[in-house]
């Protein structure tokens, strides 16, 4: 097996760009996410998903409408780091083990709003963006707004830039998230 080149960074020995980021990461989450030591080769990429994040964390999409969207991204491009870790975080909001089982599985939510949500981002995702009126209309027909469709594409991006850095650097799934492992079974 080729050696992995990315180096997972210190706050110490990441370049200078990263280092206020991996610090403020710590600081937030009390630990430093195997993840985000490697990203943190790339300040721009760091601090880009960083941004984009918490663009996504701040748009009037609600939370578990938000997590549908970053399982969805997360495990159609099998990033077994972002599975794991926003099932922990779904387990935290008290999200119940239906839900989230289906969105690991890729499977429909019986939830017919937050069914809509993820059949959207799957859709945003397989034509580009160019969508369907009847998809959009049939997202909208469950409550969201034209304003939710565009912060699903945000999310999408947002989620598809650290799943695809996450592939790359090979990022480790860190111990605490050990109980949430993914196997990699994507729809």
């Amino acid at each position: 097996m080729t050696p992995n080149p990315f180096t997972d960074h210190t706050p110490d020995s990441a370049p200078d760009g990263s280092r206020r980021l991996m610090e403020a990461t710590e600081r937030h989450l009390g630990r430093l996410p195997a993840a985000v030591a490697r990203l943190a080769e790339s300040p721009q990429l760091l601090e880009g998903f960083q941004r984009l994040s918490g663009l996504f964390e701040a748009s009037t999409l609600d939370p578990l409408a938000r997590e549908v969207v970053i399982l969805t991204v997360a495990t159609r491009n099998a990033c077994h780091v972002c599975v794991a870790m926003h099932t922990a975080r779904l387990d935290a909001m008290g999200a119940g083990p239906d839900l989230v089982a289906a969105l690991r599985e890729g499977r429909v939510l019986d939830d017919a709003r937050l069914e809509a949500v993820r059949a959207f981002a799957l859709h945003v995702l397989a034509t580009a963006g160019e969508t369907d009126p009847e998809e959009l209309r049939a997202f909208l027909a469950h409550g969201h707004t034209v304003r939710n469709a565009l912060e699903v594409v945000l999310g999408i991006g947002a989620y598809t830039l650290s799943t695809l850095a996450n592939r790359m650097t090979r990022a480790p799934l860190d111990e605490e998230l050990a109980p949430y492992a993914w196997d990699g079974a994507a729809a």
